[in-house]
């Protein structure tokens, strides 16, 4: 049996109580017995190998949940978040406009040693920016393409612009220095020397906490971003376990034997929260997704089914 260490903080003052008004358990009882059910959903994973990260925070309450949420892992392409984040903050800034065009090409220098690679259109979730070589795009298609289709060779183009230096600034501000990202993708002399993107569950929460809460950008920003992140179209993970027509807005990430999902769930009528599932080991990518939708499914009922 795996011992994962699960950390559950309520809301300080929330006095528990039978029932609530409407004659559902109150919301600390709730959480309580969300925290026992994914102990044991995690547990009853086959073998030893396979691990789980989950970070939750609830914004209309301040409960949180965290299941071995502070495990580095490769952060695969949850690290587009960040970048997509900085984008849109420089853009408040009046550094950069989002309707500027950049030129579309494929080769990249290693961060490691200077040395020139480039990325391969049938290893990438979007081929269609591909067939612009040569042409130039604005940015806001380029970040829409990097978030909702994952497009590798898109993130590729817009880091140097975003700056890991000053990515890894804004992360400090909003607590998530946990979550790095340093490089490009398939860096290849960059992964051989160690130099990769990393996060944690808590991580990539913060960063998310960030944009739901309005904190890491302009009110304008943060309802662009979040429109973005809603048009996701890899939605087997958090959203599958969600109930038809709830909302979420969330960035998956996938690599060999990683399987991660990062969302902000919507529910009608009250504030967002917050849901970040990772993991790693699992070589059956559907095994990790059935998880991550189940351990949504219970989310949702634990933090807004009753209300």
């Amino acid at each position: 049996m795996k011992r994962l260490a699960l950390l559950l903080f309520t809301l300080a003052g929330c006095a528990p109580a039978a029932t609530t008004s409407t004659g559902a358990p109150p919301a600390s009882s709730r959480i309580a017995e969300l925290d026992a059910g994914i102990r044991r959903l995690v547990d009853e994973l086959p073998g030893d190998t396979l691990e789980v990260s989950i970070a939750f925070k609830d914004l209309a309450t301040g409960d949180s949940l965290l299941l071995d949420a502070r495990k580095p892992m490769h952060a695969a392409s949850t690290m587009k978040v960040p970048v997509m984040l900085e984008l849109f903050r420089r853009a408040d800034e009046g550094a950069l406009s989002l309707d500027d065009s950049i030129p579309v090409r494929n080769e990249f220098r290693s961060i490691a040693d200077g040395s020139t690679y480039t990325l391969s259109a049938a290893d990438d979730s979007d081929q269609e920016i591909y067939r612009r070589l040569g042409e130039r795009m604005p940015i806001r298609a380029l970040v829409d393409r990097m978030i909702t289709r994952s497009s590798n060779l898109a993130t590729n183009l817009l880091i140097a612009l975003a700056d890991p230096a000053r990515i890894a600034r804004t992360l400090e501000g909003l607590g998530a220095q946990e979550t790095k990202v340093l490089r490009g993708v398939e860096d290849g002399p960059a992964y051989r020397a160690g130099m990769n993107n990393t996060t944690t569950a808590y991580g990539i929460m913060k960063v998310m906490e960030g944009i739901a809460s309005g904190r890491a950008a302009s009110p304008r920003a943060t309802e662009e971003m979040l429109a973005i992140l809603g048009r996701q179209e890899f939605r087997e993970m958090i959203p599958a376990g969600l109930p038809a027509g709830v909302r979420s807005a969330n960035k998956t990430g996938w690599i060999t034997g990683i399987n991660h999902d990062a969302a902000i769930v919507l529910p009608e009528g009250r504030e967002p929260y917050v849901l970040v599932v990772l993991t790693r080991g699992f070589h059956d990518r559907e095994a990790a997704r059935r998880l991550a939708a189940e351990v949504s499914r219970r989310v949702y009922a634990a933090a807004a089914g009753g209300r």
